[in-house]
């Protein structure tokens, strides 16, 4: 069996360092905002390039964080992607306002900056762009609309821990970047953890109060807040995997272009621009024959997955919301795209048997 991921042998290659950071986490008894957390916030900050970084309890809850700090609510209106995991919506919508989708680019299958002007009225407060499988959304051309019309930007970085557009790392561009930990994330915890990147410090200021409580101090309490605070354990394990971030997004990019040169005269590979770096969370093709595809390779013991079948606009929660809304490309997508696995460690002649596998069941 061919998995989509296999987190047992990176698992294995850090053991050591990993049960040794574990161990000792456990040891310091400090669970809750410790020292493991607050290392890792200048880490993954001096990483990243940005001034300041806030640990919370989940990607989501990055995203639900960030659109609150940001003074975003009822009213309010913030333009985003329909091609994306639901919690970029949902984090809009926890905070009161009302998400609008923009439809897609066909080559990046991000968020299409000549079509967000149009989408653009008095109660637009912000544009949230996701950096989908990996690829860096066109970030020059979405944070001049933003500063022509005085829009706040937030990244969803979720899947592109590492990756830059153009010089920049994705996060660092925009006000605020919110990253996932989840487990098969490129920089991935042992359980759900999430970071926000922010441009100011009293951005930064306001999302430690809010991810604790409303608190300051303790058992003094100026705002509303959340229970959302990355645990001192998930954060070793991530200081001992973030000195690898590049090693692994360079083996999945192995993967990848090892892929695209196999695969690329039968469909329709992901594209590369050459002015920033793509960081293959996923690794996404289009093809007008999906099922046959993923049937054979499921009669070869190969994962396969679709990210994501139904755009969010044509999700059931946002239906009559969205009536008559037609996305035309992000649904072309959505009904042509699957995944193969892809991660740092797979073998090349792993990688060679899937893409025959691809092969064969379109050409042969």
């Amino acid at each position: 069996m061919i998995p989509m991921v296999d987190l047992k042998t990176q698992y294995h290659d850090l053991k050591a360092e990993i049960d040794a950071a574990v161990l000792e986490a456990i040891e310091s008894t400090q669970f809750i905002l410790g020292p493991n957390v607050q290392a890792f916030e200048k880490e993954a900050a001096a990483y990243l390039g940005v001034p300041h970084a806030v640990a919370c309890a989940s990607g989501t809850d990055a995203l639900h964080l960030a659109v609150v700090a940001a003074g975003i609510g009822p009213g309010d209106e913030v333009i985003t992607t329909p091609f994306t995991f639901i919690a970029t919506a949902e984090a809009i919508c926890y905070a009161g306002a009302t998400p609008v989708f923009v439809d897609i680019d066909p080559r990046t299958f991000n968020i299409d900056p000549a079509l967000i002007e149009a989408a653009i009225t008095p109660a637009t407060r912000a544009i949230i762009p996701v950096h989908i499988f990996g690829q860096p959304a066109d970030m020059a051309a979405i944070k001049a609309i933003c500063e022509r019309h005085n829009l706040l930007l937030i990244e969803d970085c979720a899947q592109s821990f590492g990756a830059a557009a153009g010089d920049a790392m994705t996060g660092s561009i925009g006000s605020l970047g919110c990253f996932s930990f989840f487990p098969s994330k490129n920089l991935g915890c042992y359980g759900d953890g999430g970071l926000v990147t922010c441009a100011t410090p009293e951005l930064a200021d306001e999302l430690r109060v809010l991810r604790n409580h409303g608190s300051r101090v303790r058992y003094h309490h100026s705002v509303i807040g959340f229970n959302s605070r990355l645990d001192d354990i998930q954060a070793a394990i991530l200081r001992v995997k973030l000195k690898r971030i590049d090693q692994f997004n360079t083996g999945r990019r192995r993967v990848a272009h090892l892929y695209s040169d196999m695969l690329k005269d039968v469909a329709t590979v992901p594209f590369e621009d050459g002015k920033g770096i793509h960081v293959y969370h996923q690794y996404t093709l289009l093809t007008d024959r999906r099922e046959q595809v993923m049937a054979r390779l499921s009669e070869k013991q190969i994962a396969s997955a679709v990210y994501y079948p139904i755009p969010l606009h044509k999700q059931d929660v946002f239906a009559a919301a969205c009536a008559g809304v037609s996305l035309p490309v992000a649904e072309d997508v959505a009904n042509r795209c699957m995944s193969l696995p892809i991660y740092p460690e797979m073998p090349d002649d792993a990688v060679r048997q899937v893409a025959e596998a691809v092969k064969g069941a379109l050409v042969g």
